[in-house]
């Protein structure tokens, strides 16, 4: 048995309005009022290539052409702002290097794993 963890992160080759090509990986999907939300980042197969990335979160919304799911972005800004909120609070949550027992309230609602 392997001590290493084997990792494949969801991967999305997208094309844009000009037709270039760009991988991303998925970080998170949400629906919302019936709507499907993803949070992506740019795929860099490289750690080197990563650290010279702009780190741009990408949110881009589900929409049906037919029986194609093709994701679109987001042209209202009102909405882009609230759903792109609630993905970074979420993703805070996902990635909160937090201590478990460090607010001490087992009803607190934090997600943290409290013992007893």
């Amino acid at each position: 048995m392997s001590d290493t963890l084997d990792f494949t992160p969801d991967l999305y080759t997208l094309v844009d309005e000009e037709g270039k090509e760009q991988t991303f990986e998925l970080l998170d999907v949400m629906e919302v009022d019936d709507q499907r939300y993803f949070a992506m980042v740019p795929y860099y197969p490289e750690a080197s290539e990563l650290l010279e990335g702009d780190g741009e979160l990408v949110i881009l919304k589900s929409q049906f052409e037919g029986d194609e799911e093709i994701l679109v972005s987001i042209d209202d800004d009102n909405e882009f702002d609230r759903i792109g909120q609630m993905f970074m609070e979420r993703i805070e949550t996902m990635f909160d290097d937090d201590d478990e027992d460090e607010c001490g309230d087992e009803g607190c609602g934090c997600n943290h794993h409290h013992l007893s």
